[in-house]
C-alpha cells in the first residue's frame, strides 16, 4: 500500500511512535460491523438469530463486529427486516455524544446514507423526532429508503443546504449531529480509491466546508442544547482545527467533555480520534453544548389541505382495516398520498422536504393501496392481519424474492412477520399471499 508522503507524515503528527503499526494494519482485514436496531427488535434476539457470531464494540452500546469474511449480510432477511444497519464499528461512535434522551428533537444534518439516523431513532425509541437531511437528492432518497427499512415513523427526511435548513429551524432542536464530507482518511483501508483522491489542498477545501456546516447547524440547537461534529477523517486541519475555529467564531457554544472510554485522546478533553489501533476504521468526533437553556421552540403542524368527506371515510376505514389500534400520529393527504405524521412538527415549507412522517397508502378511485412503510414502520402488536413466519421457513425467501406465498388466514392486506419483526404485507386470499414486496428491494 503506498500511502502518499505528505499524508504519512501528517499522521505521524497525531499517531508518533504508534505510525508504524498504523501502516502494518494496512496487511490486515478492515473492521465491519453492524448497529442493532431497537424500533425492530432486542440485541438479544439478533445475535440469537445471526449465522455468524458478533462480538460488542466499545464505541456504541448496540454496536458489534461482524467476521471480515462473511459475505452477504446484506442480504439476510434480518437485515431487510430493519433488524440491524450495517454500519463501519467506528462510524458509530459519534451518535452516543449526543447523549439522546426519550422525547428528544434531533437533526442529522448530513445523513445519507441514513446509519447514524438509524442509531438516533433507535434511541428515541419511537418518541420524539429525528430529522435527516441530505443536501444531495439521490443520496436522500437512498436516506429514506433506508429509513423506512429501518421502521422509523417520527421522522422527517429533506434534501437543503445547510445554509437554509437551519435558518428555518432556528432554535428547533435539543440534539444535532454534523457527521461532515471530509477527505475519507479513515477509508483508506477499505477503499483504496480514497487514497488515489487524497491531497493536502483537499483537506484544506474541506475543512473550509466542515466549518461553514457547522456554523450553520448552531443556528438550530436550542439554548441548553448538544451539537456534535464528527468526520472519518484523521486530518488536524478537518479535525481540531475545525474545532477550534468553531469555538471563536460562535462564542455561545462551550466544550462538552466526553469523558468515553474509547478513543485515542486529542488535545481537547470534548474530542476523540479512532484509529484503526484502537478497532475501528476511523473517526473524529467532538463535542460543544450551547449557553444557557430556554428549552425548544415548538410548533403544531396543521395540514394546510382541506380533506373531502369521502376521502376521510375512506381512509377511516382503511386504517381501521389494518391496525386493531391507530399508530399515535395525524393523517393529512397530498394529492392521493396518505401520510401519517407526528403533530408535533414544524413548518415544512421550502425545506426540500423529501418526506415526512410515514407514507401510508394512496387512494386509487374507491379503494386505497397501502404503502411498505405503514407495515415496516408498524407495532407488529397493532396490525389486524399477521402471518408470523420462523426463521428456518422456505416461504421467507419466496417473500423476498417476490413470489405469492401460502397464507392460511382471513382475506385482506396482511402483514408479513418474522420472528416478531416485520418485513412488508401481502394480500391474502383464497390461501395465497400476493406479494406486495417492493421490486426494488427484493433478492
Amino acid at each position: 500500500m503506498n500511502l502518499p508522503k505528505e499524508f504519512l507524515n501528517e499522521i505521524k503528527k497525531i499517531l508518533g511512535d504508534d505510525t508504524g503499526k498504523y501502516v502494518s494494519l494496512f496487511n490486515k482485514p478492515c473492521y465491519r460491523g453492524i448497529s442493532i436496531n431497537r424500533l425492530k427488535t432486542t440485541p438479544e434476539k439478533v445475535l440469537s438469530l445471526l449465522p455468524f457470531e458478533a462480538e460488542r464494540t466499545p464505541f456504541y452500546q448496540d454496536g458489534y463486529y461482524i467476521p471480515s469474511d462473511y459475505e452477504g449480510v446484506g442480504n439476510l432477511w434480518l437485515h431487510h427486516a430493519g433488524a440491524y444497519y450495517v454500519q463501519e464499528p467506528s462510524a458509530a461512535s459519534a451518535v452516543p455524544l449526543l447523549e439522546i434522551e426519550k422525547g428528544d428533537y434531533v437533526l442529522d444534518l448530513c445523513a445519507a446514507p441514513g446509519g447514524k439516523t438509524a442509531q438516533i431513532a433507535s434511541l428515541l425509541g419511537g418518541s420524539g423526532l429525528v430529522w435527516s437531511n441530505e443536501i444531495i437528492k439521490s443520496r436522500a432518497n437512498i436516506l429514506l429508503s433506508n429509513s423506512e427499512r429501518m421502521g422509523i415513523s417520527r421522522g422527517v427526511v429533506s434534501s437543503c443546504s445547510p445554509e437554509i435548513l437551519c435558518e428555518k429551524l432556528s432554535g428547533y432542536f435539543d440534539k444535532v449531529l454534523v457527521d461532515a464530507p471530509c477527505s475519507g482518511e479513515g477509508m483508506f483501508r477499505k477503499n483504496p480509491e480514497a487514497i488515489n483522491e487524497w491531497s493536502p489542498e483537499h483537506t484544506v477545501s474541506c475543512s473550509h466546508r466542515q466549518l461553514s456546516i457547522l456554523k450553520s447547524a448552531a443556528e438550530c440547537v436550542r439554548e441548553g442544547g448538544i451539537l456534535v461534529y464528527s468526520t472519518c477523517t484523521f486530518s488536524e486541519k478537518e479535525n481540531e482545527e475545525v474545532v477550534e475555529s468553531f469555538l471563536s467564531a460562535c462564542p455561545d457554544f462551550e466544550p462538552y467533555d466526553i469523558g468515553k472510554p474509547f478513543g485515542r485522546k486529542t488535545r481537547y478533553s470534548n474530542a476523540v480520534r479512532i484509529t484503526p489501533i484502537e478497532g475501528g476504521e476511523g473517526h473524529f468526533a467532538a463535542r460543544f453544548r450551547k449557553k444557557g437553556n430556554t428549552g425548544r421552540i415548538k410548533n403544531i403542524y396543521k395540514p394546510k389541505n382541506n380533506i373531502k368527506k369521502e376521502s376521510k371515510r375512506l381512509i377511516k376505514e382503511f386504517l381501521d382495516d389494518i391496525f386493531t389500534e391507530r399508530p399515535d400520529l395525524i393523517y393529512t393527504l397530498v394529492g392521493n398520498r396518505i401520510y401519517l405524521l407526528p403533530e408535533d412538527i414544524p413548518p415544512l415549507d421550502g425545506v426540500g422536504l423529501v418526506r415526512a412522517g410515514v407514507f401510508a397508502g394512496e387512494i386509487m378511485k374507491n379503494r386505497i393501496e397501502p404503502a411498505h412503510a405503514l407495515f415496516t414502520s408498524a407495532d407488529p402488536n397493532m396490525l389486524r392481519r399477521v402471518l408470523r413466519l420462523e426463521k428456518n421457513d422456505p416461504r421467507i425467501k419466496e417473500f423476498l424474492s417476490g413470489r405469492e406465498i401460502d397464507c392460511n388466514g382471513e382475506k385482506g392486506y396482511t402483514a408479513v412477520i418474522i420472528e416478531g419483526m416485520t418485513i412488508g404485507f401481502g394480500k391474502c386470499s383464497g390461501g395465497r399471499l400476493k406479494n406486495k414486496y417492493p421490486k426494488g428491494l427484493r433478492i
